[in-house]
């Protein structure tokens, strides 16, 4: 047994064997790019550092999908179902008919058998989450929000343009629905200390949160971030490896148990990336370091969790 709640565990627990993400780009835009909410994007945002070779809106979602299961059965041989991954910026930023569209299109292909929908607090409604709900009735559904940062000082920082009380709403909206909700934090945005960062814990495990990815703030190319940091890097305290895991430890120390740990470190192509550089290490050696951290320090996943009040 590993010494936190793993994503692949997760599914073997529920559907006796691994089922694999496959990521989409349907052709979504954001609020914060088309001037509904702002422009320019959140401050780090730079979709194509983390879009697979496969994915590209010029490519049907089925094209995107057949090309995905090609790609991952080199690695993954024993996967035979799928999950849809709609990824790249806010993928409930639409018409309902549009939305319908896609997603079905994707379930439409042999092997998968759900869609993970990410997308912003802002982008959601009753009329969206009423359709996933019925839609969860027939396939495996997660949304997945984009909170960032539970301080709204920080999220204006980073240009988010949504406030942490609209994660909270979404969040409880979705789970209201029996729908599986995820959340995505990002450790080291600016003005943040790791006293401010360990906090976010607590609230985290007050929310009816199924699961969880945390990153590394990463620098890429072409963002507000990237100008920012070339004129003044004393601005940012970019986490070193050792440290980030070490810190990672400490947060799930106090993480509720059955939270999911999806991710906790993220990866980018060197061609993308101004800082920091942890050198060639992938995710799956990150992941190791992590599991060899708790051995060494004999700790798990909620040691130190402490049941919160139910209100925030």
């Amino acid at each position: 047994m590993k010494r936190y709640h793993s994503y692949t565990e997760y599914f073997r627990e529920h559907y006796g064997e691994r089922v694999q993400k496959l990521t989409v780009d349907a052709g979504f835009t954001c609020p914060n790019r088309d001037g509904k909410t702002g422009y320019g994007g959140c401050a780090y945002c730079n979709n194509d550092a983390f879009n697979p070779s496969y994915c590209r809106p010029s490519k049907s979602i089925t094209q995107q999908l057949l090309e995905g299961i090609e790609f991952h059965k080199v690695r993954y041989r024993k996967a035979e179902h799928y999950l849809a991954y709609f990824q790249a910026y806010s993928n409930t930023y639409a018409s309902p008919e549009r939305l319908r569209t896609a997603y079905e299109e994707a379930l439409a292909v042999p092997g998968v058998v759900g869609v993970v929908i990410g997308t912003r607090p802002d982008c959601v409604d009753d009329a969206v989450l009423d359709y996933l709900s019925a839609l969860n009735r027939t396939c495996h559904v997660v949304v997945e929000y984009g909170v960032e940062s539970c301080y709204n000082r920080t999220l204006e920082r980073i240009n988010r343009g949504h406030t942490f009380e609209q994660s909270v709403a979404a969040i409880e909206a979705t789970h209201r629905r029996n729908i599986r909700t995820g959340a995505h934090l990002i450790f080291g945005l600016p003005d943040e200390t790791e006293e401010d960062m360990l906090a976010e814990v607590g609230i985290i495990n007050r929310l009816p949160l199924q699961t969880l990815k945390l990153h590394q703030l990463q620098i890429p190319v072409d963002t507000a971030f990237a100008r920012e940091y070339a004129a003044h890097p004393e601005r940012f305290r970019l986490f070193r490896m050792e440290e980030y895991i070490n810190f990672v430890v400490r947060f799930l120390e106090q993480l509720r148990p059955d939270m999911v740990l999806e991710r906790f470190a993220n990866e980018m192509p060197p061609r993308y990336l101004i800082a920091p550089n942890w050198g060639k290490f992938r995710n799956v050696e990150l992941w190791r370091m992590l599991e060899r951290r708790l051995e060494e320090l004999d700790t798990w996943q909620g040691r130190l969790y402490d049941k919160p009040q139910p209100s925030l």
